[in-house]
């Protein structure tokens, strides 16, 4: 298993473990109305996003897409039944590593408001916390560390 840059030909793996979580649910023709198709993705892959998955034996089973243009985790999943290995947290800290890597003294992320969703707690595990300035879906921020 191993964390790498994601390439054109993850694009695929990406979207079905994008539809397939469990929480967080999302249809490819839900995500098509948000502008984001396998179409689109390519574009917003430049030298101010990025995305890395993790891959196991040839297998995409995870990623993360980061913005430093916006500060932001955009997407961050793990495909149904390999949660609970650790994966999600390596992916965010090569994400979050990248983005205060660029400048970005403070990042952020939204998530449903759900405190069901598991997301909520995993992200306040890693040090996130929620901007209650904002209402609708959480938005989560994290500063960047000091020097």
């Amino acid at each position: 298993m191993r964390i790498r840059p994601a390439v054109s030909a993850d694009l695929r793996a990406m979207f079905e473990i994008r539809t397939s979580v469990r929480e967080n649910e999302i249809s490819l023709e839900e995500l098509a109305t948000q502008g984001i198709t396998p179409q689109t993705l390519p574009d917003m892959l430049d030298e101010r996003a990025r995305a890395w998955v993790v891959d196991e034996e040839g297998q995409v089973i995870a990623f993360v897409l980061a913005s430093s243009v916006e500060a932001r985790i955009v997407a961050m999943f793990v495909r149904p039944g390999h949660e609970r290995r650790g994966l999600g947290r390596r992916l965010m800290q090569e994400a979050e590593g990248w983005l205060f890597a660029e400048g970005c003294k403070e990042i952020w992320l939204v998530t449903d408001d759900d405190e069901n969703i598991r997301a909520n707690g995993f992200y306040r595990h890693l040090g996130w916390t929620i901007d209650d300035t904002v209402d609708g879906p959480l938005r989560f921020i994290k500063r960047a560390p000091a020097c």
